[in-house]
């Protein structure tokens, strides 16, 4: 999606729906900078996977220098992984660059463990000559950076969606989970500690793809506000072991969901330990939630 705002302004949005992790890193970047957007035009594309990730972003460089030789000021807010160095290399001079993404945990994906880091590597040099400061949405890439880049970069801007809510009374789910049918997250889908939870006779409810475990509720892909409104009836949740502090994972925090994460999993948000309960995923003994 292209979407330009004054005449001396033009942004690039790859997805602006609220439904998707890219989608909400955008709005938020957004809203922390204070753009807005009161004008905008649709291209439509093939909605696969290869045109939203690896073709598309690439147009909008395109329609950035377009842009920029008009003299505009240009804002690129996502698709923007850190492996794909084509983007940080090709944008105009003086871009304003939203946060940028990427995981470090690839362990059933040979490309991803070897030639990703060698991207990353790319990338970080072109970054360093192009760029002043750098936001990054997590901390997943903290440990694969140059010490160069570290100096001038921002982590976990995701923790801008952190919110003040009110607890409910009402909460009747005991585990709400988010599960996506992905090679890489499903490596790391904590399936046993699932069971355990349903032979230990708590309900669990599931979102997302669905999840062929007997015992567990599927509800779907829902809209974000629909699973706002389901996390503020929930006690439970899981942490992702790709990723401890998703979208899916702060929303949990604004309903006042306790977070469910591996004992030798390191969270690295000090003041966020709270919502966050450590437990080894070997153990049968879950009695600990059933005072809840």
């Amino acid at each position: 999606m292209l979407k330009s705002n004054k005449i001396n302004k033009f942004i690039w949005v790859c997805d602006i729906s609220q439904n998707t992790g890219e989608g909400r890193l955008a709005h938020l970047f957004l809203n922390k900078e204070k753009i807005k957007i009161n004008k905008y035009s649709k291209h439509k594309i093939n909605n696969k996977i290869f045109s939203h990730k690896y073709i598309y972003p690439l147009v909008g460089v395109f329609f950035c220098w377009y842009n920029f030789l008009k003299k505009k000021k240009i804002y690129y807010i996502n698709y923007l992984p850190l492996w794909n160095f084509l983007i940080f290399l090709l944008l105009p001079p003086k871009t304003v660059i939203g946060p940028v993404t990427g995981g470090a945990y690839y362990r059933s994906s040979i490309i991803r463990k070897y030639i990703f880091p060698i991207l990353y590597s790319i990338s970080q040099i072109i970054i360093y000559f192009r760029f002043n400061h750098i936001n990054f949405a997590t901390s997943l890439l903290k440990k694969n950076l140059f010490f160069f880049i570290k100096k001038k970069s921002s982590f976990n801007f995701v923790l801008y969606a952190l919110k003040n809510k009110i607890k409910s009374k009402t909460k009747n789910i005991d585990f709400l989970i988010y599960y996506r049918d992905h090679l890489n997250k499903k490596s790391l889908f904590p399936y046993s500690l699932i069971k355990k939870i349903i032979l230990s006779n708590f309900n669990v409810y599931v979102v997302g793809d669905h999840l062929n475990l007997k015992g567990v509720k599927n509800l779907g892909k829902l809209t974000n506000q629909k699973i706002d409104e389901y996390l503020s009836k929930t006690k439970f949740s899981i942490a992702s072991e790709e990723n401890p502090l998703s979208f899916f994972a702060l929303e949990c925090i604004n309903n006042h969901v306790k977070i469910l994460i591996g004992n030798k999993r390191k969270i690295e948000i000090k003041n966020l330990k709270k919502h966050f309960i450590k437990i080894n995923k070997n153990s049968n003994n879950l009695n600990y939630f059933s005072k809840f």
